[in-house]
């Protein structure tokens, strides 16, 4: 009796995540494809359904099957949307490789403080999060404004002699992804780290290894799975910002986030502008899917 309410305790905690991803990922996403498969249409809600939930399934076959991809098909068509998708991936490369060179050594340095120190630098880390993001995007544009804090600082010490120019532009947006989401760099960085064996390094110094080579042969690998896993958590959120590019990137940024919002909200296409979410969430499954192979195998290679 106790192997049988043993296993089903087990499959029932194993059941829990497939639980909490068909609730809020696959029901949403379906929701939002078939918007994407509709016409748009002067209503509330603002589209005309192809079909109903509630429709028998033969029925809802025979209208699937006269699906058209013309909202997908139009995405191929405007230069606005592919531009959006380039210039989104480009900004969040760029700031995911600004965040690791700021967070790796920071979680280096976390890593071999003493131990008495870590907790206290783990909570500097996560104290942003004490405060609204949105507060702390606006508090960036009264430094970056013209006549911000930044400026006023460096014209005071005479480095510059006009403001310079960093609101609406893509270097605010950059600071500020990169502000915004260093922690989620640095902390799966730092974990790693942590449960390295620095005995390593010293042995491999004895045999003759320089401190950059030893770091490159011993500390960097270790450090993979968090810098992997750390890129990926900035990555992928900083894809789709809409918040940061709207406050501090001005009206000229083209990012899919905005052109999504203006798609949805502006001229109410919400076909088109399920659509524009479909194709971005699976610009964004694939990297993962990817990752999560190549972890598997290097897994089966290491055993």
């Amino acid at each position: 009796m106790q192997k049988i309410i043993a296993a089903i305790a087990s499959r029932a905690v194993i059941a829990v995540p497939y639980i909490w991803l068909g609730l809020f990922f696959l029901i949403p996403f379906f929701i939002v494809f078939k918007i994407s498969l509709s016409q748009v249409a002067m209503a509330i809600p603002a589209y005309d359904p192809r079909f109903f939930w509630s429709d028998e399934l033969s029925v809802m076959w025979q209208k699937f099957q006269q699906f058209s991809f013309e909202n997908y098909i139009w995405l191929t068509q405007d230069s606005l949307y592919y531009k959006a998708y380039l210039s989104s991936v480009k900004i969040a490369g760029v700031s995911t490789f600004l965040a690791l060179l700021i967070g790796f050594p920071l979680a280096y340095g976390m890593a071999r403080a003493p131990l008495t120190l870590r907790p206290t630098l783990l909570m500097l880390v996560i104290l942003p999060f004490w405060t609204s993001f949105l507060i702390r995007v606006y508090a960036w544009i009264a430094i970056l404004k013209p006549e911000g804090l930044l400026n006023q600082f460096l014209m005071g010490l005479n480095i510059i002699d006009t403001p310079l120019t960093i609101l609406n532009t893509d270097t605010a947006i950059y600071i500020g992804i990169v502000y915004s989401y260093l922690p989620f760099m640095v902390l799966p960085i730092y974990s790693a780290l942590e449960k390295m064996d620095h005995s390593l390094i010293e042995a491999a110094q004895d045999l003759g290894c320089t401190p950059l080579k030893a770091f490159w042969k011993i500390t960097f690998p270790l450090a993979l799975p968090g810098v992997i896993a750390g890129s990926m958590l900035v990555f992928i959120p900083a894809i789709g910002e809409f918040v940061i590019p709207d406050l501090l990137g001005g009206s000229s940024t083209l990012m899919i986030g905005k052109t999504l919002w203006s798609e949805f909200f502006s001229n109410r296409d919400w076909p088109v502008s399920a659509a524009v979410a479909v194709v971005l969430l699976v610009i964004l499954v694939i990297p993962i899917v990817l990752f999560q192979k190549m972890q598997t195998r290097a897994e089966g290679g290491d055993k």
